[in-house]
């Protein structure tokens, strides 16, 4: 499952990193896999509403477009709702794209921590053997131009990293994926913040390689 802000939902016309992610498992995952979740649609910047079916590949599959993001959501928002959108969709691997959304709108570095210990523990409580993928908040646009709030980003990720340590058991593994390597600001989204299909394939990769490192998932992400 596919939980995730704007970044992951994306908006009428994108790929998404999460069509990147089923092309990548199709290619390299000689096991079934089958990815859930209770939502399927796109941001429909025309209405504000997640009602866009318009995906850059209108053959991507109505099953594998399943995840749980939304735009303007983040940790703050996932963690009430993931217990019961796991027990729902028998999700047995989180990866899991928040945090930006909660540091510029929400919640400060230290709170929006709390959320992620918060967000593990429904998880948990749904399905105990779980296993997820997090990914460090990736400074956009406005962390360049905005101290306080770059300072903010730096921190949340240490207390991301230190979360994980914490959190992680050999029954429920929790992976820090890497800030993908090469991801510039001009080339990888598109208005600062949202990915680009170059930034699609850099946020895929980061959590393909992290499976495959740790656990052996699929194979090296080859874009």
């Amino acid at each position: 499952m596919c939980v995730g802000d704007s970044m992951t939902i994306g908006s009428a016309g994108d790929f998404t990193w999460r069509y990147r992610m089923w092309q990548h498992l199709n290619a390299s995952c000689p096991a079934p896999f089958r990815i859930v979740g209770p939502r399927h649609t796109l941001h429909d910047p025309a209405t504000d509403t997640p009602a866009s079916s318009a995906y850059g590949d209108p053959d991507f599959p109505q099953d594998a477009r399943r995840h749980l993001a939304g735009w303007g959501e983040g940790w703050l928002h996932m963690a009430p709702l993931i217990g019961d959108a796991v027990r729902a969709h028998d999700a047995d691997t989180l990866l899991v794209s928040l945090g930006l959304i909660d540091l510029g709108f929400y919640t400060n570095a230290e709170q929006t921590a709390e959320n992620v210990r918060r967000f593990v523990a429904g998880a948990r409580a749904a399905a105990p053997h779980i296993r997820a993928v997090l990914l460090p908040v990736i400074p956009n646009v406005r962390a360049t131009a905005d101290p306080d709030f770059g300072a903010q980003c730096a921190r949340f990720n240490e207390l991301l990293a230190k979360a994980v340590a914490d959190l992680s058991a050999p029954g429920s593994p929790l992976l820090l994926a890497s800030e993908p390597a090469g991801w510039e600001i001009d080339r990888a989204t598109y208005d600062g913040t949202h990915p680009s299909a170059f930034g699609e394939h850099l946020l895929a990769g980061a959590f393909a390689d992290a499976m495959h490192q740790a656990w052996g998932v699929g194979g090296p992400y080859a874009g």
